[in-house]
């Protein structure tokens, strides 16, 4: 793609930086409007522009999932990216978070790396192509849902939308930054609350109440326990199941026996697993392990998503980017695109560990790379 520079992929990028998409759930005083809908606004606008039909789909009130299509009527096959527009916060980010700048041949700010990166490429193509008045030479589908960062929940709407449509989707690529290797598994996960119900009483007199953070610590030793099961088994492709207590909060004062403690627990699924079954197992273990009343709350799941290596999208890209196929612990809008495309990968340019970070960047070279890739796969010479 000799006509096309990466250059014009950095004011893209720089210029989507600067459109703050912070979650709400994310929001804070320096996020800035906290919503998907403003980016939202201008790639309906842009991908018009582009010749593209555009439908929105609103996920929540003034949130909406937004897909963009260039049919050709000549062709059958469909090619599609998802794109979640939605950012993590930035209340700890250095210097000024949607500044977009250029410097040491990286683009910073939040989303650069996770993940408007890849819509910059794409945006990039798709004006070049309308310059030139050249077509694809099959129907293109790009989905931009909303509230990745934040449960995955713009995903199975598209998902739903797209079995609306009958869309026979060949390839499906969802954008994360995976140093251009093609990703083609990872691991499910369902995140669980569980609350242990204690009787308050004075401190005083602590043989009056229940202490439920007590019940809490032998539910802990518990869970650890079951995770130590876990990790013991022989790993499917994707590694063991895993479960981790994260958060834990209970007490009231001082001088209160605790009547409640709620524990948050990220449980990770292998290969095989299924989100509510974990959760009933977590459930069982931690009742059994204290005498005090526990509930269970599942705030989001989502199953384990695996492609095998031999696909022909994995090789293509491995070959292009000559990056080895590789699989990956964390989760992606990919675990609800079951048997929504013949082909599923992950893949995009730069690094997860520059995600979620107080100083976020891509590196350029990176943003070259993928855009050939993206060339290719496109059938852009």
């Amino acid at each position: 793609m000799t006509d096309i520079s990466v250059a014009r992929v950095v004011e893209w990028l720089t210029r989507l930086v600067q459109i703050p998409s912070v979650g709400p759930e994310n929001a804070g005083p320096r996020s800035g409007p906290s919503s998907e809908a403003a980016l939202a606004a201008a790639l309906s606008e842009w991908f018009t522009q582009f010749g593209a039909r555009v439908e929105r789909e609103e996920v929540f009130p003034g949130r909406p999932n937004l897909y963009a299509m260039w049919p050709n009527p000549d062709s059958d096959r469909w090619l599609a990216v998802d794109i979640h527009t939605d950012t993590v916060g930035v209340e700890t980010m250095q210097g000024d978070p949607f500044d977009g700048r250029v410097a040491d041949g990286r683009v910073y700010g939040r989303g650069s790396v996770d993940t408007k990166a890849t819509l910059a490429i794409l945006l990039t193509i798709l004006e070049s192509l309308r310059q030139r008045g050249q077509r694809l030479n099959f129907n293109l589908l790009i989905s931009a849902p909303v509230a990745e960062e934040t449960g995955v929940i713009g995903a199975p709407v598209f998902a739903r939308w797209v079995r609306q449509q009958s869309f026979k989707l060949d390839q499906l690529i969802v954008a994360e930054p995976t140093l251009c290797a093609p990703v083609h598994g990872h691991r499910g996960s369902v995140g669980i609350i569980l609350e242990i119900e204690g009787v308050a009483a004075h401190s005083a007199q602590p043989q009056f109440g229940k202490n439920a953070i007590v019940g809490a610590a032998s539910v802990i030793h518990a869970l650890d326990a079951h995770h130590q099961q876990l990790i013991a088994v022989p790993p499917t492709p994707l590694g063991t199941g895993t479960a981790t207590v994260t958060v834990i909060n209970g007490g009231q004062a001082h001088n209160i026996v605790p009547d409640r403690c709620r524990l948050n627990v990220d449980r990770r699924l292998t290969l095989g697993e299924v989100p509510e079954a974990a959760a009933q197992v977590i459930h069982e273990r931690a009742q059994a392990a204290t005498s005090l009343p526990v509930s269970l709350t599942i705030k989001h799941q989502f199953y384990p998503f695996y492609q095998s290596a031999e696909a022909d999208l994995v090789g293509q890209l491995a070959a292009w980017s000559g990056r080895a196929p590789e699989v990956v612990g964390y989760g992606t809008d990919a675990a609800f695109y079951d048997g929504l495309a013949r082909e599923c990968v992950v893949f995009g340019p730069g690094s997860i560990e520059q995600a979620h970070r107080d100083v976020e960047w891509v590196e350029i070279a990176e943003l070259e790379k993928a855009l050939g890739i993206y060339g290719k796969w496109l059938g852009i010479e």
